[in-house]
């Protein structure tokens, strides 16, 4: 149970008082997470989602409320922060900045088919259009900079072949960051993977957990969310899930020829930024036996199979 810092039924009803949701009925905690700790809460008045704000500065909370009411205003399915009596959204709990979400409806999709996949692609293309324009802007705390510091890093304490991996990327990583290409940029989810989409069959019914959000490349969001939606059980993409997903995004936002140029690049930078940060969770946490870890290795071992890529971008004729 990836719960950091928990919340006892008393210490929930008291912070409940200041809502008009009604008498608590339930609450636990969430499985899944490996930054925030998350809880389901259910009332008389309905269920909702509690997040405990682990990391990151709170002075960017702000940043999250508005991305997600103008997101929320754009008609697309995400949680939005509910606000007490007094009009405030953004709570404290347990010595921890909260907030308190509708519940969307939808399950996750642990094995996608092109359908998923192409709706994930179109609802990421409306994200990003919602966002071009929005005024709202946040530096990563894992761009390239951090990228190139890191890498460097895992490189003097990996084995052999993590190595090799890990050398064949500075290149990139240097070349991008010396370029800079002008690539189209609006507010990116950063982290939408399987367990941050909700289906009702194969209508997508929510987009989750945007704590990750930053503003950036459209196309390498494409990236971190094809690197997830996309792999294939032998290692690598499945060819036929990925054009699917690229075929959903260009049928609402066309890509670029320079788009194209540098597809490869951002599919590698995409796995290394999250072989770097699970790395990074693993070790935090190694003697956390309540905290989820995800492996490492499965972003290297991808990252490896990115040297050959099979699927372009689909550029309008």
């Amino acid at each position: 149970m990836s719960v950091f810092t928990p919340v006892e039924r008393a210490q929930l009803e008291t912070f409940l008082e200041r809502f008009d949701l009604g008498r608590l009925i339930d609450h636990s905690g969430i499985a899944g997470g490996t930054e925030n700790s998350n809880f389901f809460v259910a009332t008389e008045r309905g269920e909702y989602v509690l997040t405990l704000i682990e990391r990151g500065p709170v002075a960017e909370l702000p940043f999250f409320t508005r991305l997600l009411d103008g997101l929320q205003q754009a008609g697309l399915p995400v949680p939005y922060a509910i606000e007490d009596r007094s009009g405030t959204a953004l709570h404290h709990l347990n010595d921890r900045p909260a907030l308190l979400q509708p519940r969307l409806p939808g399950r996750h999709v642990d094995i996608p088919d092109a359908s998923h996949c192409q709706a994930v692609g179109q609802m990421l293309a409306r994200l990003h259009d919602a966002t071009a324009t929005s005024g709202l802007l946040r530096p990563s705390d894992r761009g390239l900079e951090w990228m190139i510091t890191e890498t460097k890093a895992m490189l003097e304490r990996s084995p052999a072949p993590a190595r090799a991996v890990l050398r064949s990327i500075l290149p990139v990583l240097e070349r991008l960051r010396q370029q800079r290409p002008a690539l189209p940029q609006a507010v990116l989810h950063g982290d939408l993977f399987r367990d941050n989409v909700l289906f009702d069959g194969h209508h997508l019914t929510g987009i989750i957990d945007f704590y990750n959000a930053f503003s950036g490349w459209t196309l390498y969001d494409v990236a971190i969310c094809v690197n997830d939606w996309c792999l294939a059980e032998q290692g690598g993409l499945d060819e036929r899930r990925t054009e699917a997903l690229l075929a959903g995004y260009a049928s609402q936002r066309r890509f670029t020829p320079l788009e194209a140029e540098h597809w490869p690049d951002l599919l590698r930078l995409a796995a290394l930024r999250f072989w770097l940060s699970r790395q990074l969770a693993a070790d935090r946490h190694a003697e956390h036996s309540g905290v989820l870890i995800k492996e490492p290795a499965h972003f290297q071992r991808l990252l490896a199979a990115h040297g050959e890529i099979r699927v372009g971008l689909p550029l309008a004729l």
